[in-house]
């Protein structure tokens, strides 16, 4: 027995395969509206940080996004990544993603990569007032702490009760143009954050240094106290001798430093014996802050420095230091390579 044919089965179909076409159009739609619709920055930040290591695979660059603070799904940010084809050509690097960035303006910033990114060098031995000075002068950089106090500066990085000075690890950075130096300076304080954490974990138990901020001041004495890298341990072993009896450290470049912008290139016998917080000729012990930003090798210093009797040394003229035990010794190095005798 035959059966009728349905003469309104292809009405159905029809009228399926358009509702098809018109899904596809609306996702279609969608899809362009979310590719182009600006992502939001996690707190009304008008920069994020991203930084990609090399190696790191699409998915997770996606999800990376997502953890600095960018409110977007990772599914959806990653496979626009691998429908746009351009999912493999994403360089490592280190990003400011600004306010208005959409998924494909995104994409399009992280497969660029550093091409038009700039540099700024922070130097070994510089204090705060230079870092700025030399972020100032960056055209490149949006100065947001132009008018803030150092107290501000560090209360907008989240660290409101800790003194700048020392807290930014000397390196170069590169960073895109109109970047806040801001988000730069938050860069160089995690770096130091990282350094101190791995050289403090190495502190011995019968150190006097009693934590990370005491190793972090020691190691930016013995950055200005050392003229050639080869004497760095030697200036760190006479500076932790001295914490270890409490005798005074006596040492010329916290004293500048508490002097500021009243030093004229010429220390003293009054600068010497006028006190201040950072004069360690009138105070005992380690200043109350860093007195420079120190690079590695001084942390390394401060934290395994030579074991060595000497408790004084002096500049010899050619960069290096002659370390003595005794005072008489002391004395004697003073007459021959300051006073000339």
């Amino acid at each position: 027995m035959m059966l009728a044919p349905l003469h309104g089965g292809g009405r159905v179909v029809k009228r399926l395969f358009k509702l098809i076409v018109v899904l596809a159009l609306a996702a279609a739609g969608a899809g362009y509206v979310w590719l182009n619709q600006p992502l939001v920055l996690g707190k009304g930040g008008a920069t994020v940080e991203l930084e990609i290591e090399p190696g790191t695979s699409p998915r997770a660059v996606a999800q990376a996004v997502r953890a600095v603070g960018i409110e977007v799904n990772p599914d959806l940010l990653y496979w626009w990544f691998r429908l746009s084809g351009q999912d493999r050509k994403i360089r490592a690097g280190n990003y400011e993603i600004p306010a208005g960035t959409s998924p494909r303006s995104l994409l399009a910033r992280l497969v660029r990569g550093e091409d038009s990114q700039r540099v700024l060098t922070i130097v070994e031995g510089w204090n705060l007032r230079q870092m700025r000075a030399a972020m100032a002068r960056e055209e490149h950089l949006r100065h947001d702490t132009a008018a803030m106090t150092p107290e501000e500066i560090m209360a907008a990085l989240g660290r409101p009760d800790m003194p700048a000075e020392g807290r930014f690890f000397p390196d170069t950075y590169a960073f895109s143009k109109g970047s806040s130096d801001l988000a730069l300076m938050r860069r160089a304080m995690l770096a130091m954050d990282k350094r101190l954490e791995a050289v403090w974990s190495l502190n011995p138990s019968d150190s006097p240094l009693k934590s990370p901020q005491d190793l972090l001041t020691l190691a930016s004495i013995v950055e200005k106290e050392t003229g050639k890298a080869e004497d760095r341990a030697m200036v760190a072993g006479v500076f932790i001798n001295r914490l270890r009896i409490g005798m005074l450290l006596q040492t010329d470049p916290t004293v500048i430093y508490g002097l500021g912008e009243k030093f004229d290139g010429n220390l003293r016998k009054r600068d010497l014996q006028t006190d201040t917080p950072w004069n360690t000729y009138t105070r005992a012990g380690l200043p109350p802050t860093p007195i420079a930003m120190p690079g590695k090798a001084s942390l390394m210093a401060a934290i395994q420095p030579e074991n060595t009797k000497a408790l004084y040394f002096v500049a010899k003229g050619d960069g290096s230091s002659h370390f003595s035990q005794s005072l008489d010794e002391h004395n004697r190095a003073v007459n021959t390579y300051i006073r000339g005798k």
